[in-house]
This record gives structure tokens, sequence and C-alpha cells, in this order.
């Protein structure tokens, strides 16, 4: 079934102000705000009473849009479907391949066109009359996702291109509301501060006054975290999580072991791509939940997991919380590229049992949304007596391919993870901002990654 996206109303539309008025405009828009109901009066509006959510937008890709007109609504630095359709009316009304993701082709046209129409211009709107138009329903904004259940304050850090003018603030106030509910207005407030990097890292002391008083802290990091970042340092001390998204890491061996230097350092990470591995978690331990199978779990001296080509971080995030409850320890690490691209790792046991792992990158012709999502995992043993066979997949051809790699041991249990609706980031986030602080489980198997990882560095 699809959910009718919200009505949005606007308390205000997008507003140019001062750094230091920010805080002084968003009291007087609930001061001021006048939404009239159906019996002419007007309804309670609740604001910022639940968490503070900042957001670093690695890039101007959605700043771009908005000024050119293809993106309506406040940049709120999330690269949700409605910038997606954007991107690809980008694409089809230039020509370019329709991806509806930021291609290097189509943020370089933005940027020529942006530059042509900016001497044109006097004053670039991020987005204002959006809550006249109403939101897409097709188009759902992760941010009114979040609202629509949490009243709270978004400040988006939007890093654009050009010379250093300083950093550009604006606020706005957007209720979702959906008919049949509660007349009281659940409204987000939004504060946007766009600049160079250089700019916002100067003006990162203000930020953390901006965060709400007494309620949880939360900065999504959409670059990859970089320890030596000024501006996330800052940011990071002050916030209860720090969310980040390893689907979308260029290198992701390379900023995986970043995330757990981060952890090292006592920074409370969260990323949503672990999340995403729950369903293949939770079936991995009904598997060995029977008595005789649980027995089982020491024989296991083989794990195969195939995902789509592009990014192992998932493979390598179930692998390490593998390791981790099984207590195996990486002996060696071995990658190669190709048609497929293959990594191999070799654990020892406490026992001193060898496990030898394959993790395969497959080629595949419909890519999801999420980058390296996994197909199927194949546990078992080279003793054919055990009972310890399992394969879990996503789709019949998974689990197909993993059966006819064969082996010494039989199947014992086939399972299928049946629906991966929660792999969209808008609801990872909306569950994530439900929890915060250190989580061991992540942090644990972070850790073996690590080691897996550090191997290759040697070799």
């Amino acid at each position: 079934m699809t959910l009718q996206a919200p009505t949005i109303f606007s308390l205000q539309a997008p507003k140019d102000v001062s750094l230091t008025d920010i805080e002084a405009e968003l009291s007087q828009i609930w001061q001021s705000y006048g939404i009239a109901g159906e019996d002419g009066t007007l309804p309670a509006a609740t604001r910022a009473t639940t968490f503070t959510l900042v957001v670093y937008e690695p890039e101007e890709t959605q700043y771009l849009l908005a000024a050119l007109g293809f993106y309506n609504g406040p940049i709120d630095g999330i690269l949700g479907p409605q910038t997606q359709a954007a991107l690809r009316e980008v694409q089809n009304k230039y020509g370019l391949q329709e991806t509806g993701t930021a291609t290097p082709e189509t943020v370089a046209l933005l940027r020529e066109e942006f530059a042509k129409r900016r001497t044109n211009e006097a004053k670039i709107d991020y987005g204002a009359g959006a809550a006249s138009s109403g939101l897409d329903a097709k188009s759902p904004r992760i941010a009114d996702e979040i609202a629509l259940r949490n009243p709270c304050r978004i400040i988006t850090l939007v890093p654009i291109a050009g010379e250093d003018e300083g950093v550009k603030a604006q606020v706005s106030a957007y209720c979702p509301i959906q008919k049949g509910s509660s007349s009281t207005l659940v409204c987000c407030e939004y504060i946007a501060l766009s600049g160079t990097a250089a700019a916002l890292e100067r003006i990162g002391g203000m930020v953390p006054a901006l965060l709400v008083g007494g309620l949880p802290k939360f900065l999504w990091w959409k670059a990859t975290p970089d320890p030596n970042n000024c501006l996330f340092k800052r940011l990071a001390a002050v916030c209860n999580n720090v969310i980040v998204d390893s689907c979308n890491f260029n290198e992701p061996e390379t900023d995986l072991l970043s995330l757990q230097a981060l952890v090292e350092n006592g920074v409370p990470l969260a990323d949503l791509n672990w999340r995403r591995l729950s369903a293949w978690q939770e079936l991995t331990a009904e598997a060995y939940d029977p008595p005789q199978r649980r027995a089982a779990l020491v024989e296991i001296d083989k794990v195969n997991i195939d995902y789509e080509k592009g990014n192992p971080a998932q493979a390598l995030l179930f692998l390490g919380w593998l390791a981790s409850r099984l207590n195996w320890h990486p002996v060696s690490y071995q990658k190669e590229s190709g048609d497929y691209d293959i990594t191999r790792v070799r654990f020892t046991a406490n026992d001193q049992r060898q496990i030898e792992a394959e993790l395969v990158g497959v080629p595949v012709a419909d890519v999801g949304e999420v980058p390296g999502d996994l197909i199927a995992l194949r546990l078992s043993s080279t003793n054919p007596q055990a009972n310890c066979g399992t394969v879990i997949c996503s789709e019949t051809g998974g689990c197909m391919r993993m059966e006819t790699q064969g082996g010494a041991q039989s199947v014992g249990l086939f399972q299928q993870v049946t629906s991966l609706s929660e792999q969209k980031a808008e609801v990872l986030l909306s569950q994530q901002v439900q929890r915060w602080g250190h989580e061991a489980l992540f942090e644990e198997s972070l850790a073996v990654i690590g080691q897996i990882l550090k191997l290759g560095v040697k070799n």
C-alpha cells in the first residue's frame, strides 16, 4: 500500500536573515503564524520539542537544483526521492542519461547553468513557494517524514562552490498534516546555512548555540567523516549521535577504517547501512535458534556472501557482525577485481579451527537505490555430518546461485528476506533519531572490520 503524503502548511517560507537574528526570527514565527482551520480557528502548533538534527550536505546539488527552479521546498540537505525526480527532470531536459543521481555530468551542467543565471539574478531563492504548491505525493522529503512524527529543528550546512562571500542564513517552518489526524500542527523548524566550506568552518562555533538545549542532538554527516575536519570535530563533540550511511562511501574500505578510528576516539556513531542488515541478522539468528542447530554453530567454517557489485560495506558489516558473535579472529585478507569483485578473508576460532569467508560483488542489471545491497549468504561446513548449512537470500536468483555453488554439506535451511522497504533512508533515519549513544554490536562489528582491513593494508 502506498501512503498518501501529508499536506504541507507553511508557517514561514524560507526567509533570509542575519546569523545573529536566527533565534529571534524563529520565535517571531511562532508568535505570529496564522493558518485558519475549517471552523475559522487557529490550530495549536508544537515547535521543536524532540531533538535537533544537524545535516552536513557534502556538495551543492540540491542548492543548484533549487536555484534553477527544478526543486521546491526548503534545502534540507537530504537527497531523497523529490531531489532524484528533479535530477531526472534536468537530465531529460538536457539530454543526459536519466539516472536520478548527481552524476559528474549533471553537476557540471547545473554549475554552468547556475553561473549563467547568477549575473541576471540578484537573489537566489532556496525554494520559496513550496508550501503553496504542496508536496508531491510521489516525492516526500525525508525531513517531512521526520517532522510528521517529531516536531524538531533541522539545521542544514550546505557547502557551495564559488568565491567566499560569507555565510547565508535562512529560516523556515513547515507543518505536515494528514487528514483525520489531530488538529495540532506538528511542525519542523529549518535553519539553512550556506557558504563555502571555509566560510562554514569559520562560523562553526555558532552552530552549537542553535541546538535546542536539553534535547537530543544528532549530526547526519553525509560526507565521509574526517577526524581531522575542524567543523566535524566541533559538531561531533556536542551531539549525542553522529549518523552516517556507508552505502554512499566513495572508498568503502578506507572510509570504514575512518569510522573505526572515530569509534576508538569515543565518537558515538550510527550507520544507516547497519540498520539495513537487521533482517539478515535476525534470520541468521533464527536459523540457529533450535538447540540442535545452535550446537552446530561451531561447525561453520565456510561463509559466502553475495552483494551488488560496487560497494562492499554491507557485506563487510555483516561479516564483522558474524565474526564478532562467534569469536573469529581475522588472519588474512585478499581482494581481486574483475567482472566479479572477490574478497577472501580467513579467520581462526578460539579452538584454532580455520574459517574461510568469501565476499563476491555480483554485477546486476537492475541496480537498486542502495549501492551494495546484500543478495544472498551461505553458511556451511566442510564436515558433511554437520547440521549447520543455511542459505538466506533476497531473491530466488540469489538462492539459486548459492545452491549451485555446492559444497561438502547439503543446505539444511533456506530463508528469504521478503521486505526491503525498511532500506530507504527516510525510514531508517526516522528510526535512528529515536535512539542515541553508543551501539555495542555495531562498534564490536566495526572493530573486527578494522582488523580485517588493516591486514589488507599490511599486504
